[in-house]
């Protein structure tokens, strides 16, 4: 087939603007292989976990949550067995029963049977003091006539005396017995009963810890115990993670965190949520420790540079996060 003079014009520069075009796609190709690759920061997902413990010792009669199950603040986690505790309170409301009716002896004064019994006393023995007066009156007068000795006079007076002061004695006792015990006695007596009242409240409150109740409500994360196994005081049983509260921690070497300053936001995304992309603000910044020997700045080699852990919020929590989860920051963003 015969080709035109035209036709074979063209094709030169058709040949030289493909040349042009290929050398321009190889040379961009090198300028983007001598850039330096997109700084990228990976943090991991985390959320408030709590570890619920128990106040006493006790063995596990029965759990009541499983791993994954969704709870409130109040709701049961486990029951625990313990006749140590039962024992304990049994000893501390018999105490408190004998405490209180001490205070209200001490509050009510003596029965009315041994008031009754005091003021019979008192006036027998005023009656006995006044024989005793008429009786040293009549020796007295007998005297005055000399008709009996002065020693008959003076013992009649010490009878007299003496019967006397056994009917004040007798009066104080009916009066004590009518007026009651004293203010402090019924003080004293009033504190010890809410002394040990306090300590039948405290045996209470552990007896209240056997049903161990979640005091967050979340997500139970671990359950650490099974049934028939004794759990020791203050020892963690189950973990409840609260998915509500969450942020992402990354660990940012010093020449790279002002791209984190505090207050700032970022762009990260999810892989483990099909790459979605969540805005986040920083809320603590603060250095790592140390684990090697600092050595002296030289310009020339470098210098050690400091990593500080960066936390950052969710404007709203994350639907489907979970702690663990990577979260991808790219340095440019």
């Amino acid at each position: 087939m015969n080709r035109s003079p035209s036709s074979l014009r063209r094709m030169p520069w058709a040949l030289f603007v493909v040349a042009v075009l290929l050398l321009v796609f190889v040379l961009w190709g090198f300028w983007r292989a001598a850039q330096p690759p997109v700084p990228y920061f990976q943090g991991q997902m985390e959320a408030r976990e709590t570890d619920v413990a128990p106040k006493v010792a006790a063995r596990i009669a029965r759990v009541a949550v499983t791993e994954g199950q969704q709870i409130r603040a109040g709701d049961l986690l486990l029951e625990m067995d313990s006749p140590e505790v039962r024992a304990k309170l049994a000893q501390a409301q018999a105490a408190q029963e004998a405490a209180q009716a001490v205070a209200d002896k001490a509050r009510h004064g003596a029965r009315p049977q041994e008031v009754a019994m005091a003021r019979l006393t008192w006036q027998r023995a005023q009656a006995a003091a006044d024989l005793a007066r008429t009786s040293y009156q009549r020796v007295q007068s007998l005297f005055d006539q000399g008709l009996v000795s002065a020693q008959k006079r003076d013992e009649a007076h010490t009878n007299w005396r003496a019967a006397q002061a056994q009917a004040d004695a007798a009066h104080a006792q009916y009066d004590m017995a009518a007026s009651g015990a004293r203010a402090e006695d019924q003080t004293a007596a009033a504190a010890q009963a809410r002394q040990v009242a306090a300590v039948v409240a405290e045996v209470q409150a552990a007896e209240a810890e056997i049903q161990l109740a979640s005091p967050v409500g979340g997500e139970v994360a671990k359950v650490l115990v099974q049934p028939g196994e004794l759990s020791p005081q203050g020892v963690a049983v189950v973990t409840v993670v609260d998915l509500q509260d969450q942020w992402v921690v990354l660990n940012v070497r010093e020449d790279a965190l002002s791209r984190f300053a505090l207050g700032s936001r970022f762009t990260g995304q999810l892989p483990a949520l099909q790459g979605r992309e969540v805005e986040f603000t920083v809320s603590y910044v603060a250095v790592l420790p140390d684990f090697a020997t600092w050595r002296t700045t030289r310009g020339s080699q470098g210098f050690d540079a400091r990593t500080f852990e960066v936390r950052a919020r969710p404007a709203q929590p994350i639907p489907g996060a979970r702690p663990g989860m990577s979260v991808l920051v790219e340095g440019g963003k």
